[in-house]
């Protein structure tokens, strides 16, 4: 529990003001075991805020306060990492500039472009699912949403080496081993055989399981490789576009899935 409370203090803003007493890099760094309880957490309050905003509002207004909605529930953090990781990536400097203007927290023109196309893409794609999927699909893949991203930072963690000595980002690639990985998946999976024996949409577990998970399992091996390259490894702000990334990747996959299951 002390590992829930711990992620939902550095990963959101939703209040938990349970005293966690003294906090070592270990525990802090082991917390990616629990990464998708959170995101699991925040997928059901965008699912339930969903349902009561389509009573009211069309859909477009909904899929715009629902990215609005993600943005508030994570304090914008990862999209700040977002944007420094696409500044770093786009200057010409060696390894050493690069990850100065990573921890300068002044954003440059592609990391303004970066979010504002993170943004843009985030409300097109959820429009395509909620335009050409039924409401129950809609509103598990919403849920879905930040589950997936959350694994897909683990999945990240786990291949990756630290790009610098200190920083949050060496906390979590140091103490995120195979049992993490492993416990991580297994939430995953739990989670959303639940949600679909609950709601009787077997059919969509398959999606997650043969095409989604591999996809965004791809992906987060492919960050590591590239920020390998790019950095020599990986920062705290990498782990945010990862999250931001893997949060379109998956929206994708499922627009490409029909928007769900066929």
């Amino acid at each position: 529990m002390r590992k829930i409370i711990l992620a939902f203090q550095f990963l959101t803003i939703i209040p938990m003001q349970q005293d966690t007493g003294n906090v070592s890099d270990e525990d802090m760094g082991k917390t990616t075991a629990v990464f998708p309880v959170v995101g699991f957490a925040e997928g059901v309050v965008l699912a339930f805020l969903a349902a009561l905003l389509l009573k009211v509002f069309p859909a477009e207004l909904t899929n715009a306060l629902l990215v609005l909605m993600l943005v508030i529930m994570n304090g914008g953090f990862h999209l700040d990492g977002l944007s420094d990781t696409f500044d770093a990536v786009a200057s010409r400097g060696d390894r050493a500039k690069k990850l100065e203007i990573m921890k300068d927290s002044s954003v440059g023109p592609m990391g303004v472009i970066a979010i504002v196309m993170t943004l843009l893409l985030k409300y097109v794609l959820l429009n395509a699912v909620s335009f050409e999927s039924t409401s129950v699909t809609y509103l598990m893949t919403v849920l879905a949403m930040p589950l997936l991203s959350r694994w897909s930072m683990v999945t990240a963690a786990f291949y990756s080496s630290p790009a610098r000595k200190d920083g949050l980002g060496r906390l979590f690639i140091e103490h995120t081993g195979s049992r993490q990985l492993i416990l991580a998946t297994a939430a995953v999976m739990v989670l959303m055989a639940l949600v679909c024996i609950m709601v009787s949409e077997y059919s969509f577990l398959i999606f997650y399981v043969m095409f989604a998970m591999p996809v965004l399992y791809a992906f987060s091996f492919g960050a590591v490789w590239f920020f390998r390259k790019m950095f020599d490894g990986m920062t705290g702000d990498s782990f945010g576009a990862v999250n931001e990334l893997a949060v379109l990747i998956f929206l994708l996959s499922a627009v490409i899935n029909n928007t769900g299951p066929v």
